[in-house]
């Protein structure tokens, strides 16, 4: 009987056996889950500050410039937290370095955080090798001169605005200035209220110097488009420089009954002038007529050669997309074809349109990092230049530079960019605002126009006239380039 009896006894056993075998199946499942499938995305978890706290554990790499200044290193730490952040550039570098802070991470901090923490595998092998923990070096395009220049040249306005300086050759950027800037010191306390005091002023300044004009803001471009339109009235085959153009004082936009004037309300030239001298005085309705002429689609097409319309360029932060719209009626699109209606445009396209009229038609890819070196020298990434665009051919580029330099000449609207003994391409733009708000100053330019190595892009915020107001930010940029 007793055998019965413990085989009735076993059966709830069993049962409370397979159970807990379950169970415990079920426990290691989640644990590997959590361990390995979830493990990114919760590292990534804003609430997870673990991550955060390590990289203030061990040394993190120093960002340089080209020519070997650091613009952000480490220093001291204190109590739990041994490393802190320094940055000795201060505000006229902090839209290219942004902060690292209990907080998180921004600007090229949060854009190269793997291989300046050294969490990167390439940076981890070998500082696991030499036991020091340490993060890479990442080295810059940037001109500390040019940099310089451009965050005093906007200064000076006093207004906001942005300004970016490529190289067109390989598409670096030597400038990438924002005005008003912040000093990205105040976020490296460790001091929770103080570091929450900082944060809450700067996030309510109205004048918004967290932002990074240069990649995270765009604008009406203005009149800075007709560079665009002209691409695109050369390509189309009918129209050449020396071509005379209709240039009378309004132009009734199609199905409506507004009438656009040039900016004094007269004919451009004697109404009939050559398409070059429309474009050095920046005449509107001829350029108006051109984009009704031409086509939506063929300004489109054209303005995306260029980069407009994308929306995942990085530099290797992320910047906001240059804008072309789609589903204009013809009114509208003599509108854009000015850069009015819905464009809009990024200081770094502003400066990426020069750079591919610079360079032939071929526009470079744009960006900051020159290199990732390790602590032992090693460089173990280098930017190689690329092409990002085809935006036009080197014919057409060559006969829109010359109708450019005619612009910085007397007569033209960008005088105020004249470098005496060089050559300066440029168009000039005065941007349409909201209702009520004043209108935005736009330039956009390269030189040496026979060899170029500087094109440089600026919007001043309410600035109005681009050849008063932006022109001569640009004109500083290009001489601290060229010096």
């Amino acid at each position: 009987m007793a055998a019965p009896r413990a085989r009735r006894i076993n059966v709830p056993l069993r049962h409370l056996a397979v159970l807990c075998g379950v169970l415990l199946f079920v426990l290691l499942g989640t644990v590997t889950r959590i361990q390995v499938l979830d493990a990114g995305r919760l590292k990534e978890n804003p609430h997870n500050q673990r991550p955060l706290f390590a990289r203030f554990d061990r040394p993190r790499g120093e960002i340089l410039l080209r020519d070997g200044t650091v613009v952000a290193t480490g220093g001291a730490g204190e109590g739990e937290f041994r490393h802190r952040r320094v940055y000795p550039g201060g505000a006229v570098y902090a839209p290219v370095t942004g902060h690292l802070s209990r907080y998180g991470a921004t600007g090229l901090e949060r854009a190269r955080d793997a291989v300046l923490s050294g969490t990167d595998s390439r940076v981890m092998v070998r500082s696991i090798m030499a036991a020091t923990g340490a993060g890479a070096t990442v080295g810059l395009t940037i001109d500390g001169k040019a940099q310089r220049a451009a965050y005093e040249a906007l200064r000076a306005t006093g207004r906001p605005g942005a300004a970016v300086a490529i190289d067109p050759a390989t598409g670096a950027i030597l400038a990438m200035a924002s005005f008003p800037s912040y000093d990205p010191n105040l976020y490296t306390s460790f001091d929770v209220e103080t570091l929450a005091r900082a944060d809450a002023r700067l996030q309510a300044d109205p004048a918004r110097p967290l932002l990074n004009r240069a990649i995270q803001q765009n604008y009406p471009p203005g009149s800075v488009f007709k560079v665009i339109t002209g691409a695109a009235a050369l390509a189309s085959g009918g129209y050449g420089p020396a071509e005379t153009v209709s240039a009378p004082a309004a132009f009734l936009l199609p199905g409506t009954s507004v009438r656009l004037r040039n900016v004094r309300g007269s004919s451009c030239g004697d109404g009939e002038p050559p398409l070059a001298y429309a474009f050095k005085t920046s005449c509107n309705t001829p350029f108006a007529m051109i984009g009704v002429e031409l086509g939506q689609e063929a300004l489109r097409e054209q303005a995306e050669a260029f980069g407009f319309n994308d929306g995942g360029l990085t530099v290797p932060m992320p910047v906001a997309e240059s804008v072309y719209p789609a589903g204009m009626d013809p009114a509208q699109t003599a509108m854009s074809a000015l850069g009015q209606f819905d464009d809009r445009v990024t200081p770094l396209m502003l400066a990426m349109i020069s750079s591919a009229v610079a360079n032939g038609g071929s526009l470079m890819r744009p960006h900051l990092v020159r290199e990732i070196r390790l602590d032992d020298g090693t460089v173990i990434d280098e930017t190689e230049p690329s092409q990002y665009r085809r935006a036009l051919d080197a014919g057409d580029a060559l006969r829109l530079a010359a109708m450019m330099v005619a612009v910085t000449q007397p007569g033209g609207t960008g005088t105020a960019a004249a470098i005496p003994g060089i050559e300066v391409a440029a168009k000039t733009g005065t941007a349409e605002n909201a209702e009520g708000e004043a209108d935005h100053a736009v330039f956009t330019g390269f030189a040496p126009a026979g060899s170029p190595r500087v094109a440089v892009g600026v919007v001043v915020e309410g600035g109005g006239s681009g050849g008063r107001v932006a022109a001569p930010v640009a004109k500083a940029i290009t001489q601290a380039v060229l010096r």
